[in-house]
């Protein structure tokens, strides 16, 4: 149940809703956005009329949430969610935030080059793994925590945020003082147990699609991360497995204009995963942009062709610059801009 507040509504009002709510069973999730309170009722509560709550002082209106997310939905927060970082940079708001970088940390002199050649082309994030789930057991599994303070180091020297993936729950108290925000892969995205130990961390999250998740399933995902009390949450889509076996996976531009419409967090797109092919990625990164993406997760190797993994998917330098240039035309055109 969503129940929203006037305006004009006082902190007695609003705690008075508030108790009423958790007196008949709801789990109480509140959210204050430009112009008013809304409270959020999950749960299943005992017998009650959602109509008797629009008689207490301070109501606008009520509402039942029908689908199955309930925080995701775009009810919770009609206005949208902006994920606020550190340095002032924001995702979700009029601004196309850029995360690039290589698929893994291999070194001290890969991940600063990299950091250099990334944000001197726009990009506020750079992205790397320390922990790197991989099919085979015998592909390079990443530094570690090694890794991790090569990117933090390199954060630090360079002004970038960090973004990192996490892979299990004995990973999040090790990363945080390293990451300014987690990233869950593809294969983790239905990894419940660590959905909702994220959603006790006070960290921002950027959640990806499954390979072969529906849109409806990202968002109850998304759920066990909000239900926790984080609502610092992005989404990302990054292609999922069809019958097309040309690319790596089918890169889902649709799925990016209906999450904005159901839910109120931000989506990015990852165009690097969802081709998987160095030269269709910047034509799907154009077209995210294009489709309303709030961001982009853009794979960039110094030099891809002696990368550790996921070279065959990755900028060169040079290529993502001119990709940047492109991207700030067409961010122009639809009302939003980049860095």
């Amino acid at each position: 149940m969503i129940v929203a507040m006037l305006e004009t509504a006082n902190e007695e009002q609003i705690q008075g809703v508030l108790e009423r709510m958790v007196e008949i069973g709801f789990n109480v999730h509140r959210t204050t956005g430009a112009v008013q309170t809304i409270l959020a009722g999950v749960g299943t509560p005992g017998n009650f009329d959602h109509k008797d709550f629009e008689l207490l002082a301070g109501v606008a209106h009520v509402h039942r949430i029908s689908s199955p997310y309930k925080l995701a939905g775009r009810g919770f927060r009609p206005e949208g969610t902006v994920v606020r970082f550190k340095n002032g940079v924001s995702v979700g708001g009029n601004e196309v935030v850029v995360m690039a970088g290589p698929c893994s940390v291999e070194g001290r002199e890969q991940i600063a080059l990299a950091a250099a050649q990334v944000k001197a082309a726009g990009a506020k994030f750079l992205r790397g793994g320390a922990f790197k789930p991989r099919s085979s057991p015998y592909s390079f599994q990443g530094m570690g925590l090694e890794g991790l303070k090569l990117l933090r180091d390199v954060g630090d020297a360079s002004g970038l945020l960090i973004i990192s993936e996490v892979m299990e729950i004995s990973q999040i108290e090790l990363m945080l003082p390293y990451v300014d925000c987690f990233q869950v892969g593809a294969r983790n995205m239905q990894n419940f147990n660590l959905l909702r130990e994220l959603g006790l961390v006070r960290k921002p999250v950027l959640l990806k699609r499954g390979i072969a998740a529906t849109i409806e399933e990202v968002l109850l995902s998304a759920e066990y991360i909000l239900s926790g009390g984080n609502y610092d949450l992005m989404l990302c889509e990054r292609g999922i497995r069809t019958f097309e076996t040309y690319t790596r996976n089918t890169m889902d531009i649709s799925a990016i204009p209906v999450i904005k419409k159901l839910s109120h967090l931000p989506i990015l797109g990852d165009p690097s995963h969802g081709v998987g092919l160095r030269d269709k990625v910047p034509a799907m990164a154009r077209a995210a942009v294009a489709a309303g993406a709030d961001g982009l997760l853009i794979e960039v190797h110094p030099n891809p062709d002696k990368a550790f993994s996921d070279g065959a998917q990755s900028l060169f330098p040079e290529q993502f610059e001119e990709l940047m240039a492109s991207l700030r035309l067409i961010s122009s055109a639809v009302g939003r801009k980049i860095a």
